[in-house]
């Protein structure tokens, strides 16, 4: 041979994997005409990789003059859909492979192909034509890897599948010209055996239909199928093209989608894929984009050829889109909905926001727009509005999942993130939407100058004071909201000042809520009536029967809609003189806190949901007007 054959091995083969070793040696025995294949495979235990032998036997007519002679050179094959180089594949995992080949009925030839392969180094020698029958036997001895890959590659049922998937294209060309091929695989493992037969007789009958196809204008692309109801262990999918007789798999139905109970295969054929493969037939050579039309083209054929032979599956579809669309509904109209049912969800949910994405920077870029442009920004405005709704719906579902595991930091971060991320301005509120949920209070709460969420109280009296030197003060406040309807900042803040208490905390832990609050207020309410102007004191807390006693002695409920206790109490802010001043405090249920912000939500969200879902309806309606003009 003229190459190095290690360096070839290590240039078209270092993705291989173990069962490529099969799919070569199976189809040089195809090549060779064989009609019965023998995998033979033993190894001492699946611990112990240095053991393994593989030995193939056929029935083809074996290594002729010219049939070694071109085994002995790479590259050197007879038509464009071989490569000449599947053997390389052999020098990946072993060190020899002793062959001996019967042909012309009455010789054998017997050489060694290694790492070192000379093509003079063979022996031919004449045997009894009455006792042999031509065919070739691989053995292949000297496993060079530490271990190997996946204990299935030794396992006659998984390779049955596999090789059945990489050659169905082929066993049914075969089948159809009413050649029967059987593949035995027997494996010896541990002194145990395992063993299955492959038949291309158990390939069903397929029926075939032309597709139409843009890619290529010139070649005919004909789709083989079988629909058939089976029992469920039965149920598979094959949905593949042949390219040079081997079969590539094209996922045009997700496995989350694919009907149980139901025995499917879907194979394309076209002279358009000969010769579309690489040297180690690991990868299609055709472009990405002519990949993508195939793969619509085909999904559009089956799906329609599905909903016509399993009724469940269009009614399955429909649902799933209405999901989607409840679910997602900024995104209506921006599914690809050919693909649904089909695709993976995520993968449906991905190309729509990469279109809804593209919508936007289109409209992002114009420099002028024009009235259909103006009136685009509008819509896709008000779909990522509901984005930002449906974003808020998931917070709120956290919120009310929540249970007493979940730390009083866990519950925190739900209303903002804490610390050193903890400071939200009014100049940054658009970057800070997803980051700072103070709309689970009220939505009134968005209006803020500055939250301060786990902050030192130190920075929220420096921001009232206007950077004032003040003492610092390392007490924080679990939120703070500053607001102000001064342009100029010369009128005095509004604060919210909130306590939170996680699930489940104790009737002490709860109470303590209230005591904090009045910490807050004997510190902040030095500067009433100069920088603020109101404060209200919030804590929030899980009600319980224990805490509605402690809390009803001293405290007014103030509606029945969600639980919320109200108290008008003085604070003292200074000894001398002594002075106090009156601050309100409200406890309330962290149960009220999420339904009214469910209550909220949930009604933004259905008013949206049916402008898009009506919307939708017009676009179709006016789509089917224009079909029928």
């Amino acid at each position: 041979m003229k190459v190095k054959l290690g360096q070839a091995v290590k240039m078209f083969f270092s993705g291989s994997s173990l069962e490529m070793v099969y799919f070569e040696a199976i189809a040089n025995s195809l090549d060779a005409g064989a009609t019965r294949i023998d995998v033979d495979i033993s190894i001492a235990a699946a611990n112990r990789p240095e053991t393994l032998q593989i030995k193939i036997t056929d029935n083809g007519f074996g290594f002729t003059d010219d049939r070694y002679e071109k085994f002995s050179n790479l590259f050197d094959v007879e038509e464009s859909s071989h490569k000449g180089l599947g053997r390389l594949v052999y020098l990946c995992y072993f060190d020899e492979i002793n062959i001996k080949s019967v042909f012309s009925k009455n010789k054998q030839r017997s050489f060694i192909f290694s790492e070192h392969f000379n093509e003079k180094d063979f022996s031919v020698s004449d045997i009894d034509p009455e006792t042999s029958k031509t065919g070739s036997i691989f053995t292949m001895t000297g496993y060079t890897l530490q271990k190997i890959a996946k204990n299935e590659y030794i396992n006659p049922t998984f390779l049955k599948r596999r090789i059945f998937e990489e050659f169905y294209s082929r066993l049914f060309l075969y089948k159809k010209k009413k050649k029967e091929i059987t593949i035995h695989i027997k494996s010896v493992i541990d002194q145990k055996l395992y063993a299955e037969t492959l038949s291309n007789n158990e390939i069903p009958d397929l029926k075939v239909i032309e597709l139409d196809s843009s890619v290529n204008l010139i070649d005919k692309f004909d789709l083989y199928y079988s629909i058939e109801e089976v029992d469920i262990k039965e149920a598979s999918l094959i949905s593949a093209i042949s390219v040079d007789n081997r079969t590539f798999k094209v996922e045009i139905i997700a496995d989350e989608n694919i009907p149980s109970s139901y025995k499917m295969v879907f194979l394309l054929f076209s002279d358009f894929f000969t010769g579309k493969v690489d040297a180690a037939r690991q990868n299609l050579t055709i472009s990405k984009q002519e990949l993508r039309e195939i793969q619509s083209i085909l999904r559009k054929k089956v799906a329609s050829l599905m909903e016509e032979k399993i009724p469940s599956v269009k009614k399955n579809n429909e649902q799933i889109k209405r999901n989607l669309v409840d679910r997602y509904p900024h995104l209506s109209g921006y599914f690809e909905t050919n693909s649904i049912g089909y695709l993976k969800r995520n993968d449906i949910l991905k190309n729509a926001q990469e279109e809804f994405f593209k919508a936007q920077k289109e409209l992002l870029d114009s420099n002028h727009l024009t009235d259909e442009q103006f009136k685009k920004s509008l819509e896709i405005s008000a779909r990522a509005l509901t984005e930002y709704i449906l974003f808020r719906q998931l917070t709120i579902n956290k919120l009310k999942e929540s249970t007493t595991h979940e730390s009083e930091s866990d519950l925190h971060k739900l209303f903002a993130a804490m610390g050193k991320d903890g400071k939200f301005e009014k100049s940054n509120v658009a970057n800070d939407l997803y980051k700072n949920n103070c709309w689970l209070l009220d939505d009134k709460y968005m209006t803020y100058e500055v939250t301060l969420s786990n902050r030192e109280m130190s920075d929220l009296i420096k921001y009232i004071t206007n950077e004032e030197e003040v003492e610092k003060d390392i007490d924080r406040p679990d939120l703070a909201f500053i607001f102000s309807n001064s342009p100029t900042g010369d009128k005095p803040f509004d604060v919210v000042i909130v306590e939170l208490k996680k699930r489940g905390a104790g009737l002490y832990e709860n109470l303590k809520a209230i005591n904090q609050l009045e910490t807050r207020a004997r510190k902040l309410m030095k500067y009433y009536n100069n920088r603020i102007q109101r404060i209200w004191y919030y804590g929030i807390i899980e009600f319980n029967e224990e805490v509605e006693l402690a809390l009803s002695g001293e405290y007014t409920e103030l509606y029945s809609t969600g639980k919320m206790y109200y108290r008008e109490t003085s604070v003292a802010v200074s000894l001398n003189p002594k002075k106090t001043l009156p601050i309100g405090v409200f406890i309330w249920d962290i149960n009220a806190v999420v339904d009214d912000a469910n209550a909220r939500n949930i009604t933004f969200l259905n008013f949206i949901k049916s402008k898009f879902i009506t919307s939708e309806k017009d676009e179709r309606g006016e789509l089917e007007h224009i079909r029928k003009s």
